[in-house]
């Protein structure tokens, strides 16, 4: 798990970064660091348990599961990550942020962990089908829908449903269809930022 305060300044929120398949922390904390508002923030990265070289250049990458032993993987991510986040000992609600892979992960995190999130930030990356049918421990928070005009996995339709399926169960969603295909881009980081911000500040609120 890789951790940036920047600047040492007081931190008013704390984002939980899950990177896409075939990256790394170092990657996903990259990207977050570049969200507008991210010097008041502390922002951490952790990396997936299944890790392995790239073909190119053998920089270690990871991948958060395969369909193999899915619901095994799951339960592990989950756990991992639980203990990821209470070794940060933040007293803030965090928001998890993930992009690709890392946008379900982000949504097993807030849904099935141990930490109420304040926030998640799904950026090119659907709903796990499970979170659609189960029981969950906890209501949903805010969800933030990033999805490129010209991404060719995740489809104006597949975030059309998505949406539909949070309205549906009536959570509190945005949906941003920004120029790009499947990656960050800085129009998407000033409206998550502005996002951030938000639910940092509601969450911050409802507990005063």
């Amino acid at each position: 798990m890789l951790v940036e305060d920047a600047e040492a300044l007081p931190a008013s929120g704390l984002l939980v970064v899950f990177h896409g398949y075939g990256q790394s922390a170092d990657d996903a904390l990259a990207e977050a660091v570049r969200i507008p508002g991210a010097s008041s923030w502390t922002v951490a990265s952790v990396q997936a348990l299944h890790r392995f070289y790239s073909r190119k250049d053998e920089r270690v990458i990871a991948s958060w599961m395969t369909r193999q032993d899915r619901e095994i993987a799951i339960a592990d991510n989950v756990t991992y990550v639980d203990r990821a986040v209470a070794a940060l000992e933040s007293p803030q609600a965090p928001v998890f942020v993930g992009f690709s892979q890392g946008a379900t992960m982000a949504y097993r995190a807030a849904l099935l962990g141990a930490h109420r999130a304040a926030g998640i930030v799904a950026l090119a990356g659907d709903i796990p089908p499970e979170l659609k049918t189960a029981t969950l421990p906890r209501p949903w928070p805010p969800v933030l829908i990033g999805a490129g005009e010209t991404d060719s996995w995740y489809t104006a339709a597949k975030s059309g449903d998505d949406a539909a399926f949070l309205a549906s169960r009536h959570v509190p969603h945005d949906v941003v269809r920004f120029r790009g295909g499947h990656e960050w881009t800085d129009e998407f980081r000033a409206i998550a930022g502005r996002w951030i911000q938000r639910v940092i500040q509601a969450a911050a609120a409802s507990r005063t």
